[in-house]
């Protein structure tokens, strides 16, 4: 990583921390992120520690970043309500719709943001796109269902690759698909998850951010 992408990563993490801190009340669990993003994020988070009751973390690095940090983590089955997600993304649209799972923790991601009330993405403005698919998508399967999947992936267009020496925290490997224009994100997404054998898709338009915010060298910008 630049000097120049990591500051920008670093301003969009204490934007978020600044967007999110009338959320921080004594009872507020808070979902967490993983990635590069996410990890400048959580370090801003970790100096609030004592504002918020604890975290759900997407993944076991991010738990593990954030018990280093002091904070509490907590399981998503044994918790009500969380206000607010905060993640970042490998690529999002003008509609708020994303491609994630570069990090490989697609599917505990949705499942956090599906449950959050608001979700806000960070990313840099190298990850705005106008066209979804120019990251490779990853598709988290079975491993029984790899071949399948290809063929599917094959038959609307793309290349697809298993990501060598990846195997996710649910104990799956993860399938990359490249030269995809994803022009219906919602139908794709919806389409992938039909599939037997997916476990998740990487496209987040079902359940798309609900601000993000892209650092520049500008300054950080705020989309709804």
């Amino acid at each position: 990583m630049s000097d120049g992408t990591h500051q920008l990563k670093q301003a969009v993490a204490q934007a978020a921390m600044d967007h999110i801190e009338s959320w921080l009340t004594p009872d507020a669990v808070i979902g967490v992120g993983t990635g590069s993003t996410a990890d400048l994020f959580i370090d801003c988070l970790c100096q609030k520690r004592h504002l918020f009751q604890a975290a759900v973390a997407s993944s076991e690095r991010t738990a593990n970043r954030l018990r280093e940090g002091g904070v509490t983590v907590v399981e998503l089955n044994d918790i009500e309500r969380m206000p607010v997600y905060v993640d970042g993304a490998d690529e999002i649209n003008g509609s708020l719709e994303m491609i994630k799972g570069g990090g490989g923790a697609l599917t505990r991601e949705k499942i956090v943001a599906s449950v959050a009330e608001r979700f806000v993405c960070i990313v840099d403005a190298s990850k705005r796109v106008d066209c979804l698919g120019q990251f490779p998508l990853p598709i988290e399967v079975l491993p029984m269902a790899v071949g399948a999947i290809k063929r599917f992936a094959v038959s609307i267009g793309g290349q697809p690759a298993i990501r060598d020496g990846v195997v996710t925290d649910n104990g799956n490997p993860i399938i990359d698909v490249s030269g995809l224009s994803i022009n219906d994100p919602v139908g794709l997404e919806t389409a992938l998850n039909q599939l037997p054998g997916v476990v998740t898709n990487g496209i987040f338009a079902i359940r798309k951010a609900d601000i993000a915010l892209v650092a520049s060298a500008e300054g950080v910008l705020t989309l709804t």
